[in-house]
């Protein structure tokens, strides 16, 4: 039915309980069990490789997901057979069809715990530093596994011969070497023809002297960088009174656990041994003799391609300070200060069963845990078995994602997707499954080291991958509870969350809320904005604190709107007050031409989807004035209207998020297009023409199977960096489907 190249039988995505693990020539469904053929594989397979994964990255750099979808759906895929509603307009039964074969099709997609698996790459900044926590252990990646990165580092590599942050990305420094040291790890001769090309656009743009901080910290620990060219990660600030503002737990949680495990390499000068291969990369990546570089020249030395922030003097004067405190700095200090950062290391691998926040942390955590115990130890060992978990194979190779997965994220929404009409209810078995899944994710107990190391409290909460992961989110929480109690009000389930774990998921999101009545992500804002002053990094924006956003708010208004209808008597007050406090907020966000932008996804049309569904769900129930939301929502669609595509849709591409700036796409989006259609009938805009053709788009651009193209990259975090995720293309057009036919059909 769909093409299945040979080589792509050869991987089996494993799954239980949420987890993922991509396995090679793999006899059992035991996930522990993944490794145990670790380099079975022929020298004729790997040719199979070759052939089966090449890759045109200049069509569309985006993988379609192809190797995890076409083998599921060849494999267990059926037509609909179940009674199909029928209409006397044709026009109309179009859209039920249309329904019908998309939700039919994504069922089959569910994995057997509940969740929706797929692809959730894009940035290309993770795989370097796993490939660098492997390579420093001498814990290598199984062949086929590394066979498959090299692919698709190869697949990624543009035409000019560099390799941006991530997929869409135009070249950086950054991006180029991280790229071209990883496939030298992996074992490709610096004779490579892609290399050499590479190499030359490294030397051409100044050389590794220029790669951003990040790059720096990488290269150190390879010895490929002295640690005098690096700012002091001034690991005593650990130790500093928790009431000053600049002490790390006020930090954006990312940030903070990113640099937690830094500061410990840095405080060791952790280095590998500088064998041939390093000796060899020195002179590929310089255009100086390494011994000859002055290294504190080239702290703040970087690539004009990877400036997109600009580091402040309040930045300028904390390095003066701390790399002058460097030559004098006192000993015991030291000590106590790595001492405690690996308490905190241990603590945050124990409360998220060594899986950690996200990719970055997970593989520095890797290299300090290595260090500090050995590659013998089992606290290393349960580092290595989680490199896995965040491994993904496509069409292009195999990547690492930028977290464990999007799991209860990604079901939350498709559950809320099917479930915008009646005919979701075609699918109860779907349906069941998914509610297993996000009972399961609900977190049901707290760490007992929670408040020591500075974590918000969980129980009630829902992360945004698993339960093992462990950290709780404000909007996904959001997101758990609304597709709960749409799956409570089908009727199709015998309820398993009962009142008390709705009541604490309420009290947590209530707890998340922040003084200008905006929700952030994993905490309330712990710091002042002039923090943001100390962003050390200098190609992502925003980083240092933990900012309100308008989606992360207008899920959880969402939610208590939903609440107050379901609950009605559960802290009505103090829940109405937390609504009107958020419209507020929501309303301050939106911009003089009626859009909001978007943190999270590209971009405007997102944010304005999620803006204007919080306000219309709350007009006339008298959290705030009525004629204030009913303008609001006005300028959302006149700024949504001027937007649409002459094809009736609407595209926009990753440059938004960057520029901050609506940047159109060429072609109409699947995904955005869904947005903007979910915005104007949730806004109920009157000229039903213009939602008529964004649907027609939708009808259009659906395959004979039921399926939607993949085409741009749709995710976004700190402005600059993009991120796939491959369900949206799914959900998004499934959910304004099920709303037309709710609005328009059903009625």
């Amino acid at each position: 039915m769909l093409n299945v190249k040979p080589s792509w039988k050869n991987w089996q995505l494993l799954s239980e309980k949420g987890r993922q693990i991509w396995a090679f020539k793999h006899s059992s469904n035991n996930i522990n069990e993944h490794l145990q053929n670790v380099d079975n594989i022929t020298e004729e397979e790997i040719a199979q490789f070759a052939e089966d994964f090449q890759f045109d990255k200049s069509s569309n750099p985006n993988s379609g997901d192809k190797v995890f979808r076409n083998t599921v759906i060849n494999a267990k895929f059926q037509e609909f057979s179940g009674q199909i509603p029928q209409s006397e307009n044709p026009d109309e039964q179009k859209v039920v069809d249309a329904l019908i074969k998309g939700m039919n099709y994504y069922s089959y997609l569910q994995s057997e715990d509940g969740h929706w698996p797929g692809d959730y790459g894009g940035p290309l900044f993770l795989l370097p530093g796993l490939l660098i926590a492997s390579y420093l252990s001498d814990t290598p990646f199984p062949k086929a596994h590394r066979e498959m990165m090299k692919l698709y580092l190869f697949n990624h590599q543009n035409k000019d011969a560099g390799w941006g942050m991530h997929i869409e990305g135009e070249s950086t420094m950054f991006g180029t070497v991280m790229q071209y040291v990883s496939l030298r790890l992996l074992g490709v001769d610096k004779n490579h023809q892609q290399l050499i090309q590479a190499r030359a656009w490294i030397k051409s743009n100044g050389g590794a002297t220029g790669i951003p901080s990040w790059g720096k910290f990488y290269l150190a620990v390879l010895n490929l960088y002295d640690w005098q060219g690096f700012n002091s990660l001034f690991p005593e600030m650990w130790l500093f009174p928790q009431w000053l503002p600049v002490h790390p737990w006020r930090y954006w949680c990312h940030t903070r656990m990113v640099y937690l495990p830094m500061a410990y390499c840095y405080a060791q000068r952790i280095k590998a041994p500088a064998n041939a291969l390093i000796l060899s990369l020195r002179e590929e990546i310089y255009n100086e003799d390494f011994a000859s570089i002055d290294w504190p020249k080239q702290r703040n030395a970087v690539c004009e391609k990877d400036c997109y922030t600009t580091p402040s003097p309040v930045l300028k004067w904390m390095n003066f300070f701390t790399n002058n405190y460097e030559k004098f700095k006192c000993s015991w200090l030291r000590k106590k200060s790595t001492d405690y950062i690996l308490k905190y290391l241990n603590a945050e691998d124990e409360q998220t069963n060594y899986i950690n926040i996200g990719p970055v942390n997970q593989a520095i955590n890797s290299i300090c845990i290595w260090h500090a115990y050995g590659k013998d130890s089992i606290q290393f060992k349960k580092h290595v078995a989680r490199w896995f978990d965040y491994l993904w194979v496509a069409e292009d190779g195999m990547k690492m994602n930028g977290y464990n997965g999007s799991q209860l994220w990604d079901t939350a929404f498709a559950t809320r997707a099917m479930l915008e009409s009646d005919l979701g209810k075609l699918f109860p078995a779907a349906i069941a499954k998914s509610y297993e899944f996000i009972e399961l994710s609900q977190i049901k107990a707290e760490h007992p080291t929670h408040a020591e190391f500075f974590r918000h409290p969980m129980i009630g909460s829902w992360p945004f991958s698993t339960p093992e992961n462990g950290w709780p989110v404000a909007d996904c929480t959001a997101e758990g509870l609304s597709a709960t109690l749409a799956i409570h009000h089908s009727g199709l389930v015998k309820p398993a969350i009962n009142e008390q774990r709705i009541k604490q998921a309420v009290d947590i999101i209530l707890s998340y809320q922040n003084t200008d009545g905006g929700w952030a992500t994993y905490e309330l804002t712990r710091a002042p904005k002039w923090l943001e002053k100390l962003n050390p990094s200098e190609v992502f924006a925003d980083i240092m604190v933990d900012y309100s956003w308008t989606e992360c708010t207008a899920a959880c208004v969402i939610s208590l709107l939903e609440i107050q209808e379901t609950y009605p008597a559960y802290k009505n007050s103090e829940i109405r007050e937390a609504i009107s406090a958020g419209l507020n907020f929501i309303l301050k966000q939106q911009k003089p031409d009626g859009s909001w932008y978007g943190g999270w996804a590209v971009c405007f049309t997102y944010a304005t989807w999620f803006g204007v569904e919080a306000i219309s769900k709350a007009k006339g129930k008298g959290y705030y004035d009525d004629a204030i939301l009913t303008a609001s929502i006005s300028k959302a669609c006149i700024f949504l209207v001027s937007k649409q595509k002459a094809d009736g849709g609407w595209g926009e591409t990753f440059k938004s998020c960057s520029t901050l700036v609506y940047t159109e796409a060429e072609t109409s989006q699947a995904v955005n297009t869904a947005w903007a259609l979910l915005t104007l009938m949730a806004a109920d805009f009157g000229d039903k023409k213009v939602i008529e053709t964004g649907i027609n788009v939708l009808l259009n651009r659906q395959t004979d199977i039921g399926d939607w193209p993949q085409e741009n990259i749709s995710g976004v975090f700190n402005y600059n960096c993009m991120i796939t995720y491959a369900n949206y293309r799914n959900i998004f057009p499934i959910w304004a489907l099920s709303r037309y036919f709710k609005q328009d059909v059903q009625g």
